[in-house]
């Protein structure tokens, strides 16, 4: 769930017409902010909302140009310009040594194995998985832009599956990860 809320900005701005993009940047800046409002005061820390306040940052440029001119030929690659700007933010994440996806798995993992070695690894490949379906979905949506079909039905298929992919794979390995472990455990007693 944690990725959801992650994302629901993203998934607002898409989920909106795209013939009103203007509207679906404020609606996704405003679903952004009040992610991390309601986050910081539940005490969530800044590692965990890397993504939220990078997309805070995306839709306010993204809807100041929309409104200022709703014909910008940005609109045409509003989609691959959001996914090239979560690729950015998960691989500087990667690149300063914090994966975005571990302030997320903080949330629900025991303090005592924050620091440990294999939960960061974990977090590496996830956040790696997540760097590279962004990459993907950029350059897809970008293809698919340039050649007049940025707001079409495989957009949007390119889309979500970039988002689903990843999340399947997250979900996957966690559990196989966390299997691995038990079976560790089990086989030491």
């Amino acid at each position: 769930m944690s990725y959801l809320r992650t994302f629901l900005p993203w998934i607002v701005f898409a989920v909106i017409p795209s013939g009103d993009w203007q509207w679906g940047a404020l609606a996704a800046l405003v679903v952004a902010v009040g992610i991390i409002a309601q986050q910081k005061r539940s005490g969530t820390g800044f590692d965990a909302l890397l993504i939220e306040a990078g997309s805070a940052v995306f839709f306010a440029v993204l809807a100041v140009i929309a409104f200022a001119d709703p014909h910008s030929g940005v609109h045409a690659y509003s989609a691959a310009l959001s996914s090239g700007t979560l690729a950015v933010i998960a691989g500087l994440s990667l690149a300063v040594g914090r994966p975005f996806t571990l302030g997320i798995a903080k949330r629900t993992t025991p303090r005592e194995f924050w620091d440990l070695k294999p939960f960061i690894r974990v977090n590496v490949v996830i956040t790696s998985v997540w760097t590279a379906a962004f990459v993907l979905t950029a350059a897809g949506l970008a293809v698919l832009a340039h050649s007049g079909h940025a707001h079409s039905t495989p957009a949007t298929l390119v889309q979500i599956a970039g988002f689903v992919v990843p999340m399947l794979f997250t979900v996957r390995y966690v559990a196989h990860v966390q299997a691995k472990a038990q079976a560790a455990g089990q086989a030491a007693r």
